[in-house]
């Protein structure tokens, strides 16, 4: 077997790490002894306190995914994918997911929510669509509105275009796979505490031990109390707790048994008002509100009693077996439960809203609270997936067949909340909002929903090799599902029933309905190597998204997408592209043209007023990514990418009336760098672009009808006291640019840019 070398990317990176390979300082002889199929489709893992002295400055790259159906490196597969790893991760002191998606070009939050509804949790957009129902954990959908905490992550894998063949329903435009932290054999340590702007605290630690010749126990622990830089009152607190335990490693069988547990007790953001704002006019006849002065960014126009409360709850067994060198069986078994209790005061700048007293004196201004936004909600998911992969060498033809089945149930529960009849909020002073407020009185209105999703599926994927220069993979998935949802609803209510001789608010029967379906997903790749180190490619892909398939809920609007009576949303990819492996396999630079075409979107007819599905979606770009290093010292990841998102048949969905979607940055660029001086001191830095962005279309009036494009610039500087501690300093947002970081669609409310921060972090490794 050849020398197993301490460079992180030279193995596959993560979760099914299987551990089979362990280096640490004292006992990397011991590889040698790993089984050959093992040390293939298995990650050396480093222990949590372990350095390798040899790599002196950072190395971002990792050069495979986690999922046993991408069998190839990422030099050779015929897709966009970029994955970021925990060192980048940790560098930059991101503790979310959101965070960590800064890394991927055009991938964020940029949309607040429709009016007094505001999104939460990992409210993703990708290439133009929202991609927050296709997030998964361990190639496991994770649903729920809440933000995910990355202490006990491995790597993010982001995908990008159709991913039905991999995951059945997913967002058009790509998936989001978070790969957890495994136990590997070996004794070690890690730790970090941190302290900075808005009185953020927070604590991790990371434990591994070897248990006899075979076993291990990995424990991951986190703690935080935040507030977030330029907003006044919202807060980030949390705790979590992850152990695992590890049979079999260094052995053909493996078993892996995972816990998380992470609890949050938060202060939602609800915005600032888009008042003064470039763009801003009048909502109505009072002109002068045109010229009203900005608000101030650091506003909190919610209350005390504004709360996000969530659990998270996932339990997973990953069975791993090697029959052979060319033969082995993955199995996932995973049970996870999300509660969120929620109440946000939201807000609505429209005239009746908005009062100015004393149209000389903005100090008179006010704002209604009248909007409180509930969600009281759990999801829940049982899940079994089995996997074979199969390598066959035939002499000049080699095959790597990846198949399986994946048997799943999900839930979604949401109890309906309203405040009781005459209890009401005081309107904010526009300028200056916040006060001691409380007193809503609010509980159960007897609404609610259920909605239960059962699906069975079985895929393959076949990658040909012919010689050494032509590769053809070839996949499809076929899913049957069925979906049941039911909901009481309050009658005569914004797309709801009519009350008839029932009293204005009575609840009612809602929706009762079951959709059962078959989808199809497949993908084509052609892939030319003309060099060993560089790969030209050739894809082609669809997914599909069914009613419901976001959010497990139906909907009796004829305008609604969630209706059961309607198809499949479908989106279908062209890209072409080439990854080539540069200087001396440090650093890998891939580029791709990307075309997808999104069909069976809504259009209402001008005659009958009815909807039908004859729209079409269309988003092309080039992205451009580096990953490595350019030389022994000096690390690098940077990607750029352009989104020309339009409606390309149906109505126009921007509020300026031009045919771009909205939410979609056309132009978007991300880097982070890091150099190692010789005196053991690391410094570093990024620059992050979002262009200009068009919002949603509905009825408000005067609200801008976009965001500005913006840069913003971070930096680092880090330390080792000694081979057991370090000190890292992270600034954030150096210019201290103010910026319009999310709008909602009426553009009567923004999220702001987090405003010039610092975090200084102690990190010890043992």
């Amino acid at each position: 077997m050849a020398h197993i070398k301490s460079r992180k990317h030279a193995a596959p990176a993560a979760r099914t790490v299987g551990a089979a390979v362990l280096l640490s300082l004292a006992h990397s002889a011991a590889a040698t002894d790993v089984p050959p199929q093992q040390a293939k489709v298995n990650d050396a893992q480093a222990l949590p306190g372990m350095q390798v002295e040899a790599d002196r400055s950072s190395d971002y790259r990792v050069d495979k995914v986690s999922s046993p159906k991408f069998t190839q490196s990422l030099l050779d597969t015929t897709q966009s994918i970029q994955v970021i790893g925990k060192e980048l991760i940790q560098q930059q002191g991101a503790t979310t997911l959101t965070e960590a998606l800064r890394n991927s070009p055009g991938v964020g939050t940029f949309y607040v929510g429709e009016n007094g509804a505001s999104s939460t949790g990992d409210a993703i957009y990708m290439r133009g669509f929202d991609t927050s129902g296709s997030i998964f954990v361990d190639g496991v959908r994770d649903l729920g509105t809440v933000s995910r905490d990355v202490f006990n992550i491995e790597q993010v894998e982001v995908t990008k275009g159709p991913d039905g063949t991999e995951y059945g329903r997913t967002a058009p435009t790509g998936a989001i796979n978070l790969v957890t932290k495994q136990p590997v054999l070996g004794n070690g340590v890690s730790g970090s505490v941190q302290g900075g702007s808005a009185g953020r605290e927070r604590a991790t630690a990371d434990l591994n031990r070897q248990m006899g010749d075979t076993g291990a126990f990995r424990l991951n622990v986190m703690k935080q109390n935040s507030g977030v830089a330029g907003r006044d009152q919202v807060e980030q607190n949390r705790w979590g707790v992850a152990p695992s335990l590890a049979f079999g490693l260094g052995t053909p069988t493996r078993v892996y048994l995972d816990y998380l547990h992470v609890k949050q007790r938060n202060t939602p953001d609800g915005g600032v008002p888009t008042i003064g704002l470039p763009g801003y006019m009048a909502p109505d006849s009072r002109a002068f509100l045109a010229n009203a002065p900005k608000v101030d960014s650091d506003n909190f126009y919610g209350t005390r009693q504004d709360h996000d409360n969530n659990t998270q709850d996932l339990f997973t067994v990953l069975v791993e077996h090697d029959f052979n060198d060319q033969v082995a069986l993955h199995n996932t078994t995973r049970l996870g439960r999300t509660q969120q209790d929620y109440l946000l005061t939201s807000f609505m700048g429209a005239t009746a809203n908005l009062l100015t007293p004393n149209p000389t004196d903005p100090s008179t201004w006010t704002i209604t609270r009248n909007l409180p936004t509930f969600k009281h909600q759990s999801n829940r998911i049982a899940t079994n997936q089995t996997n074979v992969t199969v390598s066959i060498d035939s002499g000049d033809v080699k095959q790597d067949i990846s198949a399986g089945i994946e048997l799943t149930q999900e839930k979604a529960r949401a109890i309906g909340m309203a405040a009781l009849a005459g209890s009401t909020w005081p309107a904010a002073n526009l300028y200056k909002p916040y006060s001691d407020v409380g007193g809503l009185l609010y509980g159960e209105n007897g609404t609610r929903s259920d909605g239960k999703t059962n699906t069975a599926a079985a895929y393959i994927f076949d990658t040909v090799k012919i010689g050494e220069a032509w590769q053809i993979n070839a996949g499809v998935r076929f899913d049957h599902y069925k979906t049941d949802f039911n909901s009481l609803v309050v009658c005569g209510a914004r797309n709801g029933p009519v009350c008839g001789t029932l009293p204005a608010g009575s609840v009612v029967p809602g929706v009762d309905a079951t959709k059962s379906d078959n989808l199809k997903n497949y993908k084509l790749g052609i892939l030319y190597k003309p060099a060993a180190n560089g790969s030209i490619y050739a894809n082609f892909a669809q997914s599909q998204e069914p009613p419901g398939g976001n959010t497990l809920t139906f909907s009796t609007a004829t305008n609604s997408a969630d209706n059961p009576s309607f198809d499949p949303q479908k989106a279908k990819t062209v890209e072409v592209g080439t990854k080539w492996d540069l200087l001396g396999e440090k650093l890998l630079l891939t580029g791709a043209l990307y075309r997808t075409t999104v069909t069976n979107e809504l259009v209402q007819d001008p005659t009958d007023l009815l909807y039908y599905q004859i729209g079409k979606k269309r988003v092309q770009g080039v992205e451009i990514n580096a990953v490595g290093k350019l030389t022994d010292d000096w690390a690098i990841s940077a990607g750029f990418t352009t989104m020309n998102a339009t409606v390309e048949t149906g109505t126009n969905v921007s509020q300026d009336g031009s045919s771009d979607l909205a939410y979609n940055p056309k132009k978007a660029f991300t880097s982070w760098m890091t150099y190692h001086l010789p005196f053991d001191l690391t410094i570093g830095g990024g620059a992050r672009y979002n262009g200009e962005m068009k919002r949603g279309t509905d009825g408000a009036i005067g609200t801008p009808d976009h965001t500005q494009g913006y840069w913003v610039f971070d930096a680092m500087a880090s330390y080792p006291v000694n081979r057991h501690f370090d000190l890292q300093l992270n600034v954030y947002n150096l210019a201290d640019k103010k910026y319009v970081a999310a709008i909602n669609k009426s553009g009567y409310r923004y999220t702001p840019g987090i405003t010039r921060s610092a975090m200084l972090s102690a990190n010890v490794r043992f």
